[in-house]
């Protein structure tokens, strides 16, 4: 029982952590973002298992972590509020070619990370070819250009 409690325990804590740390697709993080996990990941291992390195409290501490993301994701689907609390919601961070200064500040962003979405995903070069620029529940940058 005591590894099903540590299990939780580190998998809320990780789990408000990363919702307060904010949102980075995977495919956008940087060389001390994954140094930074390699990190949580052995301090997190070491905090999971305690003392019993044994193979029945590994298997015990997997299938409580993905019993609770199982079970999360089912609240997700049933709970518009829980969704919100754990995923977030999209945030318009470019609207009418006009950055929105504080959004961009709050999700930790700068204006080149905005551009550099619009160049790659539809070739434009400028703040003002943007309509809309979203900040996605996964971290990624939506580009909507002007018609």
């Amino acid at each position: 029982m005591d590894a099903v409690l540590r299990a939780a325990a580190i998998y809320f804590a990780l789990l408000i952590l990363f919702r307060v740390a904010g949102r980075r697709s995977l495919a956008e993080i940087t060389s001390f973002d994954l140094i930074l996990l390699l990190i949580i990941g052995e301090a997190t291992q070491q905090a999971l298992l305690g003392d019993d390195f044994s193979l029945t409290n590994a298997i015990v501490v997997i299938v409580t972590l993905i019993a609770i993301d199982v079970g999360l994701s089912l609240l997700k689907l049933r709970s518009r509020k829980i969704d919100l609390l754990l995923d977030g919601a999209a945030t318009i961070i470019v609207e009418d070619g006009k950055p929105m200064r504080g959004r961009i500040a709050e999700a930790r962003l700068q204006e080149a990370d905005i551009l550099q979405a619009a160049r790659q995903g539809q070739g434009l070069e400028r703040m003002d070819q943007i309509k809309y620029a979203i900040l996605e529940k996964n971290g990624k940058i939506s580009i909507i250009p002007y018609s």
